[in-house]
């Protein structure tokens, strides 16, 4: 990712970022687990300029071994100022490398310190020979265009890039079922309020059966999204013992996914209090379900969410790529509105009891270093 910004054998390093800048766009670039973003906004008549851009750096880049080193080193000084100074990240790092026991969502993303260290311009070659193809690429133009247009400009583009090798099959190892409870403590000197995280593997929409995902999502948005959510009402709002307590869960991932929920304490309450009231709703709903209205709540968001998104043409096609890049289609996304409108009070209460298992679950704690006399 950061080597897609050097100079390509037609292109200077820094030239697309200055052509860009003087029309008044914007660029930037993220990794993920399952793929790398490269994404522009730009004017339409700017749109073909971009495209040339992309299709240039996508085989003309240029590696050799002091620009691998430069870059190296940015890449260190990022995990040294985002992980290893932030006992948050430090723990989230070891609670994902417990949580998945053999699959590669195991690995941080940015990766670990000894192997960032070791990597040189044989792996950047080879991973760029391999990866960054026409054939292994999904392009998204959000905007006032038509296809035809984007077509014909894709053509000119990225149609004179030759196709690179056939992929062979990804070996994805698949995740044994968990039957354990497993828990990571870390103490730091650094931390000043106690939290703790507790997350389970759970399906992705690319590897739940139909209508698993948006149960999970509708879920996630019941118990902890946000501050309408039964654990922020019931521990922040009503009983004032959390300063934090909520849920997570991204179902836009290749293989199966998380799902965590999360609280700190406020004032002289105890982490365990906290625990011990996020696991109580967690069991009431896996028990009890959840009501008409709280569901219909949760949809409505959902939904409007979705339409909002519209108003933003850089969050429709991020939409679209992630979705297109982890296994799905345009028919899944057009579909996602009616198909959280078809799930049911029990189809919420079925995934939590199926899924969020307390003997199955791996919890983080993130504790401040004792001191004398405590």
């Amino acid at each position: 990712e950061h080597l897609m910004f050097k100079a390509t054998s037609n292109h200077a390093a820094g030239e697309f970022d200055r052509a860009v800048a003087a029309i008044g766009g914007s660029n930037n670039a993220f990794t993920s687990y399952d793929y790398t973003v490269f994404h522009e906004t730009v004017a339409p008549e700017a749109l073909e300029q971009m495209m040339g851009f992309e299709a240039d750096r996508m085989r003309n880049l240029i590696l050799n071994d002091e620009v691998i080193a430069t870059e190296r080193d940015v890449v260190l000084e990022e995990r040294r100022s985002r992980v290893d100074s932030d006992p948050g990240s430090l723990l989230e790092e070891e609670v994902s490398a417990t949580l998945y026991q053999n699959h590669p969502y195991r690995i941080p993303v940015i990766g670990w310190m000894q192997e960032i260290e070791k990597l040189n311009r044989a792996d950047a070659r080879e991973f760029y020979d391999r990866y960054y193809t026409p054939n292994n690429a999904v392009l998204v133009v959000a905007g006032d265009v038509d296809s035809d247009t984007v077509k014909a400009m894709a053509e000119r583009t990225y149609g004179q890039v030759a196709r690179g090798p056939n992929l062979p099959p990804r070996l994805r190892p698949v995740e044994p079922e968990h039957n354990t409870r497993r828990t990571v403590t870390l103490t730091d000197a650094r931390v000043s309020v106690p939290s703790f995280s507790t997350q389970w593997v759970v399906p992705s929409y690319h590897t739940a059966k139909p209508g698993e995902a948006e149960a999970l999502d509708l879920l996630a948005e019941i118990l902890g999204g946000g501050t309408r959510s039964r654990l922020y009402q019931e521990l922040v709002v009503k009983k004032g013992i959390a300063a934090s307590a909520g849920t997570s869960f991204s179902g836009t991932t290749l293989d199966d996914t998380s799902f965590s929920v999360y609280g700190a304490p406020r004032g002289k309450a105890t982490l365990a209090e906290i625990e011990e009231g996020v696991d109580f709703e967690v069991s009431r709903i896996a028990r009890d379900g959840v009501s008409a209205e709280e569901l219909e709540q949760a949809k409505t968001r959902f939904v409007r969410s979705m339409i909002f998104a519209r108003d933003r043409q850089s969050s429709m096609a991020n939409i679209y790529g992630s979705t297109l890049a982890t296994g799905g289609t345009v028919d899944d996304i057009e579909q996602w509105p009616q198909r959280i409108r078809n799930v049911t009070a029990q189809d919420v209460k079925s995934v939590a009891a199926r899924y969020l298992v307390p003997e199955h679950a791996t919890t983080g704690y993130l504790l401040p270093e004792a001191r004398a006399g405590n």
